[in-house]
């Protein structure tokens, strides 16, 4: 991983990024410029700056180019071809002050450097620059972005970090919350729009990209590891717009670096890590990125294994660390670019998890401590195929984007009854996704636009699931409604669920100017779902005239719009003010509840949010932000559990909520930056529907699950040179988790949160060599994350603890 903040955000696929400034010049007036010695990325950012020209550059490996310094009064014409000479690059003019940045088809004179990830050594004397927002599709200057998001460049990740995956985003975004199941078995939240911490048949509320690439859909986050990523944007939603279903709550969007045309490179990593109270674990990695031909083809692969150690004891087995998790995987990218403007991307991926054992203790038994009376394995096997393709005319783009997801994931829950013999519950949800996205894009200035695109998905969900009984011949075999009988050792099948989901969408978006400052943005996604569902593996106890009506009941086709618009004005210098309004939805689907097989309906958030922002975070000496959100949310799907305890989908009613968010970053000199973010939720379930009436609630009020109604983050960052031969790089966090419920019912009714997590690390480089420290629960906090233990067992003391105080060395090589 680079170690370096790359200044220019490209995109995975590095396309054309537009940079443009509020005043525009024409590129032939002459006008005093001011350019360090550094990297054509921050040369063109700051060009764009000091003369209103927009520049723009068709792969990412130019973005590393070295320029030299470019001083004097003089058209923006004069300064490109100062910062290009020799460099192999060279610029194309679009329109009257806009200019395109490619490769010129002759070898370069002056070597081009490989891109962040493969660079360790941090440039100390770059200045932060421009954030693009890159997850708006239509590459939008943060400035002129009308809403919330967090942009993470791979500067700021550690390859510890990066070994953590979603766990390093937890604990960077205040707004993003997870169930901490286990690796592979989380369910994302952003804000406050989470349903329940039981994972079901239901779609997501967050969605995850990889790229422009869907990673879930009716699946837990697959918990993808972040080596090599260039970087994170995490857009707070609702985002149905331009994502469609399944982002009620935002997106996160993940970028891996792109291959590089130019340059071989590559890197290696290794560290080893020891937890108090528990076992010790390790990672290793390595990224290779091989030009094929040369400025044509190339090819980049990424491979990584991580060990976590286990650090919960279960007593009645008489076993110590029980819940080690192992996950190996890795990612290919092949890009061939025939030409300047066009470039095809062809992306793998592969990860596997496997957890020994559940997370979860139990408070009355002992701190880190439980009493199961059978193993609770778990795994999670991940696959992606992408093929993305772009071409570009001057300002007016087209992307395309197909793909194949497979996503399996196998859990098992202790269902042992009391006096009963041990029982397991199995539990197996396999996702398929096929989808396809084109779209055109016109970028015009400074955020200015249009998009216009067209989409299909196909998204299928087998869930399957088993009783498995480990008592003796002699004793009575487990019976739960609607599960078959069975004797001694032997697996029966419970009845599972089928949902398959078609969706046809069109979709589009344009912002303009009518005066001065004042951007409008307006949108609109018509999506029309055919819903299909069927029961697996039917129980005796369920009828034929019971499974015959829910299945035609399963059986539809619905058509929704959902309109978008905002306001946003710039006019006031280096501050935002913007109005939003934004709608979300999820498709229904069948589930099973008891003895029954149940439909559930489409639900829907509709969000009004205002905001400002001040400056830019990293780039100016104080940059603030703030919003406050009211969100509806309507026909509230939500994974729960029945009577008995089985996972099942149902709607639970209306809910509203209330949202307040606020974020600092100071920067007092160029080498620390303090951060400093909170957030604070109001929801309530204020229609509750029968079906959570007929689980014994009291008909009153009840706050939504799995979010924190308070949450805060304190961070600082500090980099420096030592000898001018070494860089010295410090942070630390702090973050504050408040209370919040479980979910909705007697059972799922249980609190948790309330804990503070800490970090601390430290990384020395010197050329292609960085060692590394990290502390992580520098105060050995017992705190509860997540307080779903089995759903078979009605305690309200099962807790998951935060990983105790663990430290890691590592040392990273790059060539």
């Amino acid at each position: 991983m680079g170690r370096r903040a790359d200044l220019l955000f490209v995109t995975a696929p590095a396309i054309a990024i537009v940079l443009a400034t509020a005043t525009p010049a024409s590129g032939a007036d002459r006008q005093d410029i001011s350019i360090a010695p550094g990297r054509l990325g921050e040369a063109a950012i700051a060009l764009g700056r000091q003369t209103g020209a927009s520049i723009g550059m068709s792969d990412q490996s130019l973005a590393g180019i070295r320029t030299p310094p470019v001083q004097g009064r003089m058209s923006a014409e004069a300064a490109l071809k100062q910062l290009l000479k020799g460099s192999g690059a060279k610029a194309q003019r679009i329109g009257g002050n806009g200019w395109r940045i490619v490769r010129a088809r002759i070898a370069p004179a002056r070597p081009a450097v490989a891109p962040a990830p493969i660079q360790i050594a941090p440039i100390a004397e770059q200045a932060p620059a421009e954030i693009i927002v890159t997850a708006s599709k239509r590459d939008t200057p943060l400035p002129r972005y009308a809403g919330m998001v967090e942009a993470l460049d791979a500067g700021l990740f550690t390859t510890a970090e990066a070994s953590g995956g979603t766990a390093t985003l937890l604990a960077r975004v205040a707004s993003l919350s997870s169930t901490h199941a286990g690796a592979g078995r989380n369910k994302l939240f952003i804000r406050a729009i989470a349903d329940s911490g039981v994972a079901g048949p239901t779609q997501a509320t967050t969605g995850q990209y990889l790229g422009d690439m869907r990673l879930n859909y009716a699946a837990p986050d697959p918990d993808l590891k972040l080596y090599d990523v260039g970087r994170v944007e995490v857009l707070e939603g609702p985002q149905g717009t331009l994502y469609g279903a399944g982002s009620l709550g935002g997106i996160i969007r993940v970028m891996p670096n792109a291959p590089n045309l130019a340059e071989y490179g590559g890197q290696m990593s290794a560290g080893l890590s020891a937890t108090q109270h528990g076992d010790p674990g390790g990672d290793i990695s390595a990224t290779l990125n091989l030009p094929i031909v040369a400025e044509k083809l190339a090819l980049r692969v990424v491979g990584y294994g991580v060990r976590d150690g286990g650090y919960i004891d279960d007593v009645n087995r008489g076993k110590d660390d029980v819940n080690r998790t192992g996950t190996y995987g890795g990612r290919a990218a092949l890009r061939f670019a025939p030409d300047a403007d066009w470039t095809i991307d062809l992306n793998g991926v592969y990860q596997h998890i496997d957890g020994d054992d559940a997370q979860y203790a139990t408070r009355s038994v002992g701190r880190l401590e439980r009493a199961s009376a059978v193993a609770q394995p778990y795994y999670s096997d991940y696959m992606l195929a992408n093929l993305r393709i772009e071409k570009q005319w001057d300002s007016l783009r087209f992307v395309s984007s197909t793909g194949y997801v497979r996503n399996i994931l196998a859990e098992s829950y202790d269902a042992t009854q009391p006096d009963g013999p041990p029982a397991l519950f199995r539990q197996r949800n396999k996702v398929t996704i096929f989808s396809t996205e084109n779209r055109l894009v016109r970028d015009l200035d400074n955020g200015l636009g249009w998009i216009l695109g067209a989409s299909y998905l196909q998204s299928t969900s087998d869930l399957n699931r088993s009783l498995t009984s480990f008592g003796t011949a002699a004793m009575q075999p487990v019976i739960i409604p609607g599960v078959a009988m069975f004797g001694r050792g032997m697996a029966a099948p419970a009845t599972g669920v089928r949902n398959m989901v078609k969706e046809a969408t069109l979709f589009g978006e344009a912002s303009f100017e009518p005066v001065k400052g004042l951007i409008a943005t307006f949108g609109g996604r018509l999506t029309n779902s055919r819903l299909s569902g069927e029961a697996l593996d039917p129980v005796a106890a369920l009828s034929d005239s019971e499974l015959a009506r829910a299945e035609a009941q399963a059986d539809r086709s619905e058509t929704i719009f959902l309109p978008s618009a905002s306001i946003l004005t710039d006019a006031i210098p280096d501050v935002t003010l913007y109005a939003r309004f934004q709608q979300g939805f999820r498709p229904g689907g069948l589930a099973v509840d008891d003895q029954r097989v149940r439909r559930f309906q489409n639900d829907r958030v509709s969000t009004v949010e205002i905001g400002a922002r001040k400056g830019v975070p990293g780039r100016d000496l104080f940059a603030a932000s703030a919003n406050i959100a009211y969100t509806d949310w309507r026909n509230i799907q939500a994974d729960v559990t029945d009577r008995i305890g089985l996972p099942t989908t149902a709607n639970i009613g209306d809910g509203r909520i209330y949202t307040v968010e606020g974020r600092i970053v100071v920067r007092p000199t160029p080498a620390i930056t303090l951060d400093g973010s909170v957030i604070y939720n109001d929801s309530r379930l204020t229609q509750p529907n029968d079906f959570v009436r007929a689980l014994s609630y009291d008909g009153r009020s009840l706050t939504l699950p799995n979010v924190a109604n308070l949450g805060g983050r304190l961070a600082f960052d500090y980099r420096t040179q030592i000898g001018g031969e070494m860089d010295l790089h410090l942070s630390g966090s702090a973050r504050y988790v408040g209370k919040s419920r479980l979910g909705v019912g007697p059972i799922l009714g249980q609190t948790q949160g309330d804990y503070v997590d800490t970090s601390l690390s430290a990384s020395l480089t010197r050329g292609p060599v960085q060692y590394s420290l990290s502390l992580t629960n520098l105060m050995d906090s017992d705190g509860n994350r997540f307080s779903l233990g089995t759903p078979f067992d009605l305690r309200t003391d099962y807790y998951t603890p935060l990983r105790p105080r663990t430290v890691r060395f590592g040392i990273d090589f790059a060539f």
